[in-house]
C-alpha cells in the first residue's frame, strides 16, 4: 500500500496501516505545531489563537481550547464558532471531527474517531480505521466523556460527566452513562431550574 492509498484510506473508513512512511511524517508537521500551543503562557491569548489556526481545519470566531491539548493530528478537527474546550482534550482525530458553534466541552473530553480491528494479527501491524465523530450546535459534554468513532451527537443535547457514548444522540436531550443512554428530554423544567432545586435567576 503506498502513501495516496494509504491516505485515501484514512480518511474514507476502510483499514490502513497507520504506520505509513509518509502518513507519519506529514503527522510530524502538526505534532510539531501542536507542542508550540502546549507551551504558551497563559498571557499569549493571541498567539494561541494564531497556533490553533494553524493547526485545526476550521477554528471558528470566539473559539478557545484551554492547554493542554492533545492531538493524532488537529488539522481534521473543526471548530465552528464560540466553541469552548477546557484542559485536557483529546482529539483522535485521524479523520474528521466536527464540533459545532457553541458547544462546550468539559475537563478531559476524548473526542476518539479511531478505531483498530478486533483481529489480533491485523491489530500487531497496527492496522486502524476511522470514522467521523459529529457533535451538534450548542451541546455540552461534561467532564471525563469519551466519543467513539462514527458516533453524531444532535445539538443542544447534554452528556453527562464520565460517559462513553457509542452510538448516537438525538437532539434536545440529556444522556448518561457507559454506554450512554438517553434518560430524558430538555424540558420546561430546565426553563427555570439550573440545578436540581436552584431557579435561574438571570436572563
Amino acid at each position: 500500500m503506498d502513501f495516496e492509498e494509504a491516505k485515501q484510506r484514512m480518511a474514507d473508513g476502510r483499514l490502513y496501516y497507520c504506520t505509513d512512511p509518509g502518513l507519519q511524517a506529514e503527522q510530524a508537521i502538526y505534532l510539531d505545531i501542536l507542542y508550540e500551543f502546549n507551551q504558551t503562557r497563559h498571557s499569549e491569548g493571541e498567539k494561541r489563537q494564531e497556533i490553533l489556526r494553524k493547526l485545526l481545519a476550521e477554528f471558528g470566531e470566539g473559539s478557545y481550547i484551554e492547554p493542554p491539548l492533545h492531538a493524532n493530528w488537529g488539522c481534521h478537527t473543526h471548530l465552528g464558532d464560540h466553541v469552548y474546550a477546557n484542559f485536557g482534550l483529546t482529539l483522535v482525530d485521524d479523520c474528521d471531527i466536527y464540533i459545532g458553534s457553541y458547544t462546550m466541552l468539559g475537563p478531559n473530553v476524548v473526542l476518539a474517531a479511531a478505531g483498530h480491528p478486533v483481529r489480533p494479527d491485523l491489530r500487531r501491524k497496527q492496522a486502524q480505521y476511522n470514522l467521523p465523530i459529529r457533535i451538534g450546535e450548542n451541546a455540552w459534554l461534561g467532564a471525563g466523556v469519551i466519543v467513539l468513532p462514527g458516533v453524531t451527537i444532535g445539538e443542544n443535547s447534554v452528556i453527562g460527566a464520565g460517559s462513553v457514548v457509542t452510538k448516537d444522540i438525538p437532539a434536545n436531550v440529556v444522556a448518561v452513562g457507559n454506554p450512554c443512554r438517553v434518560i430524558r428530554e430538555i424540558n420546561d423544567r430546565d426553563r427555570e431550574y439550573y440545578y436540581r432545586d436552584r431557579k435561574i435567576d438571570i436572563d
